[in-house]
């Protein structure tokens, strides 16, 4: 039992003490949707100024900061020119560790379990978050690979809102709780070459689980091995690959018709 309990506890809270700025009205609506008590402060430009009110208003009650600044100060703010005209200061929604025995009951949802090993460009990170999202995977698995992006300013950005509506979860490591994964999903791992058609893959009787791997090396050979299956996308052959991003669109949306 106290395994268990260890595997369900949070994930170290040190993440948790430093604020993460979300830019942009789709991300920021989408954090005040789900989370408002997140917030610790607010800031915006007069262009955004007609569509913040209810927003204000949530801050007003928990007696916390907003502001109307000018574009200037609005840049400092957000890191970044790229802000939509408005910046929320929040603390970043909590990871878990994953417990491949739960994944026994998301089984039953039927859905696909997408796993990243190695994603590491913060831009490819939440592009994929918000394919994801878009396609109502209620979950994402990062693997201890030293390069896997972990949410950041700039995946906030670029997820438009999808990190509000899909748990992150930890697995450390990462092949041993594939193998137990097996159990419950069908596990199909993304090789730029050498891999069957995508469309050549029957439907199961256990749900997807796709792994996508780093973006220069792709999945690691131990990873590999740990998968069921490996699939590649066909191309014309000009370009080797995709886009770690492009793929995992392509792919989420091929395994999500197939369920």
């Amino acid at each position: 039992m106290k395994k268990n309990a260890d595997l369900r506890r949070a994930a170290p809270r040190a993440d948790a003490k430093k604020l993460v700025r979300v830019t942009g009205l789709p991300a920021v609506a989408a954090l005040f949707a789900t989370a408002p008590d997140r917030v610790e402060k607010l800031f915006f430009d007069q262009g955004a100024k007609p569509r913040v009110g209810g927003f204000c208003a949530v801050l007003a009650q928990a007696r916390k900061s907003y502001r109307l600044v000018d574009a200037e100060e609005l840049g400092r703010v957000a890191g970044t020119i790229l802000h939509g005209g408005i910046v929320a200061l929040a603390r970043p929604r909590p990871m878990t560790l994953f417990d491949p025995e739960a994944a026994c009951a998301w089984a039953h949802e039927g859905r696909l379990l997408l796993l990243l090993d190695g994603v590491g460009n913060p831009h490819n990170f939440g592009a994929i978050v918000r394919t994801a999202a878009f396609f109502g995977l209620p979950r994402i698995v990062l693997s201890d690979h030293p390069a896997q992006a972990l949410p950041s300013d700039a995946s906030y950005r670029v997820a438009e809102g999808g990190l509000e509506y899909v748990e992150l979860l930890r697995a450390a490591p990462l092949v041993p709780a594939l193998a137990k994964l097996r159990r419950s999903h069908l596990v199909v791992g993304a090789a730029a070459e050498g891999g069957r058609p995508i469309a050549s893959l029957a439907r199961s009787e256990r749900p997807f689980a796709l792994v996508l791997g780093n973006e220069e090396a792709g999945l690691r050979p131990a990873t590999l091995k740990a998968c069921d299956e490996t699939v590649t996308i066909p191309g014309s052959g000009s370009i080797q690959s995709l886009n770690v991003a492009a793929s995992a669109a392509i792919l989420i949306y091929a395994l999500a018709m197939k369920r």
